[in-house]
């Protein structure tokens, strides 16, 4: 009887840590939302995409054009672009309550009209947590000036 009792408050005691092992943390989450968006982005999947936006979601690209939620989701559909690698490096994750902003590196190629095109960007992404989800309210990519 001794040794069920002791055995119960062991198990007992190490629950706490065992639920605690279990949970990431929000800079894990947010890095995995950033690997799920560029993966979404590659493979153009708009519905996706949508689902991770907020609604006055913003985003400057390469080329300094400005989208919002919907004209980013037109931009991305364009068939005439052909994304071949979509790759994040060196992401840092920057956790302010419930806004967390992601700086780092972006490299793509593909070919848009019929021509081949390379990008080595850097990036800033700012996530927020709306209603219990992280959504992606601004992003801005960046190619840096030749040297």
């Amino acid at each position: 009887m001794y040794v069920q009792r002791l055995l119960i408050l062991g198990l007992l005691c190490c629950l706490p840590t065992i639920s605690m092992a279990q949970q990431t943390s929000p800079e894990a989450t947010i890095l995995a939302l950033e690997k799920k968006w560029t993966d979404a982005y590659k493979l153009r999947n708009i519905t996706l995409m949508t689902s991770m936006l907020a609604d006055d979601f913003i985003i400057t690209v390469e080329d300094g054009n400005i989208y919002g939620k919907m004209g980013y989701m037109a931009h991305t559909a364009d068939t005439s672009t052909q994304v071949d690698a979509a790759e994040e490096s060196d992401l840092k994750v920057r956790m302010h309550g419930i806004v967390a902003v992601v700086t780092g590196a972006y490299h793509e190629t593909g070919t848009s009209k019929g021509k081949r095109y390379e990008y080595r960007d850097r990036l800033t992404d700012v996530w927020m947590k709306i209603d219990g989800q992280w959504r992606l309210i601004a992003a801005q990519y960046s190619v840096p000036l030749a040297q």
